[in-house]
């Protein structure tokens, strides 16, 4: 299988590249910055050049022919402000949607949030209510394709030791979630099609995730 994820020198998308690489896929990572390309080789991933906040549509299109799946897991990032939400968490997500159909690529995982779907508490963080805002515009903009999608929801972010367990449904009781077992999951569910479709949340659970990722279709 040849995976594209963007967002390549994140975490999640470094824990997926390994992964990957140790199944003997071929993993390619779209990156900003070229600096970056040295960690993603170590990972096992064939770094690509393509900042999603000025490639054009055609050009980003050229790095994703060929490939079995796409993964949108790029995020603005600690520390960045709410234009850059905007343009990475929301209009990055559509860019690759448009260029995943230019190129005739079906599958697409899109890397959301838990708690997109109310509105943020009195006293939220602006920056990161606009952040929940672009996740959700992003997901938005997904289910409206015609493509074979599935949106992938996880809880509060840790870098614990991974526990192979986990809570996976279309709505999960807030909690943790390691970025190991996320990266673990989204591979999961490249490998199983019936997932297509779906929107699932991800906290840490009981459920082995092979079992738990199993399980999609029969809900």
């Amino acid at each position: 299988m040849r995976v594209v994820i963007a967002g390549g020198h994140g975490k999640i998308a470094q824990l997926a590249h390994r992964e990957l690489a140790g199944r003997g896929d071929t993993a390619v990572g779209l990156i900003r910055n070229p600096d970056h390309a040295a960690a993603l080789r170590a990972a096992g991933a064939h770094p690509v050049v393509a900042d999603l906040e000025h490639v054009g549509v055609d050009e980003l299109a050229e790095h994703l022919h060929g490939a079995d799946a796409v993964v949108f897991a790029a995020g603005a990032g600690p520390g960045s402000g709410a234009g850059r939400k905007d343009t990475v968490d929301r209009a990055g997500a559509v860019l690759l949607a448009d260029a995943t159909q230019r190129a005739d690529v079906r599958r697409y995982l899109l890397v959301s949030s838990m708690g997109v779907e109310s509105e943020a508490p009195a006293g939220t963080d602006e920056v990161f209510a606009t952040y929940l805002r672009a996740k959700k515009a992003a997901e938005d903009d997904l289910t409206g394709r015609d493509l074979d999608w599935t949106i992938l929801r996880p809880g509060r972010l840790t870098d614990d030791p991974p526990t192979g367990r986990i809570t996976l449904a279309r709505q999960a009781p807030a909690g943790a979630v390691t970025r190991t077992d996320v990266a673990r999951v989204l591979v999961a569910l490249l490998y199983h099609p019936h997932s297509a479709g779906t929107i699932l949340e991800v906290v840490g659970g009981d459920t082995p995730i092979a079992d738990a990722v199993a399980a999609v279709d029969r809900r």
